[in-house]
């Protein structure tokens, strides 16, 4: 655990991306926060997604917006991409994505620009990316179930958050 503090602190300090992996419940986004609290963003927005719970349907307007008008009734709105920009965007169970929705969040992690679903204009983001899973990607990936371009992109940095039965459970609200 005083590993896992320590390389915090240290990734706090850059603008890397981080993978965090580690069991349902072992405080992924404690981890997720507390490098955002760390870090020169902490003044920005942190946005936390569960990727799991993306209706696969509406994935792209969750993270990237809707333009106005774009269908009958539909209002305009900003995404989870351009909520967090200036801060840290959490995605959490990112293996859950869809083969389809990797495909267009690794568009926009490469072009650090997201367009609204229904617009034609590309919206510049400035985040940090944090994201976790409960799966090991990189098993994913060799079993052709992820990307293995998007887990490139996602790998910057691994963190492996320890089970809370070996007893280093993780306490307070930002403790890390």
């Amino acid at each position: 655990m005083r590993d896992l503090r320590s390389r915090i602190e240290r990734l706090a300090a850059s603008d890397f991306t981080v993978l965090i992996e580690g069991e349902s419940g072992s405080g992924k986004e404690l981890v997720a926060r507390q490098i955002h609290e760390l870090s020169g963003r902490r003044r920005g927005p942190f946005v936390a997604v569960n990727c799991a719970a993306l209706v696969e349907t509406l994935v792209e307007a969750e993270l990237f917006g809707i333009e106005d008008r774009t269908a009958t009734g539909v209002r305009g709105r900003r995404g989870k991409f351009e909520f967090a920009s200036g801060g840290t965007l959490f995605l959490d169970e990112v293996a859950d994505l869809s083969p389809s929705a990797q495909a267009k969040l690794l568009r926009a992690i490469q072009e650090c620009a997201i367009e609204r679903v229904g617009g034609h204009v590309s919206h510049r983001v400035d985040l940090r990316l944090v994201v976790a899973t409960n799966r090991s990607l990189r098993l994913l990936v060799s079993q052709g179930e992820f990307r293995p371009d998007l887990y490139y992109r996602l790998s910057g940095v691994e963190l492996k958050v320890p089970p809370l039965r070996t007893g280093q459970a993780m306490c307070g609200n930002s403790s890390v």
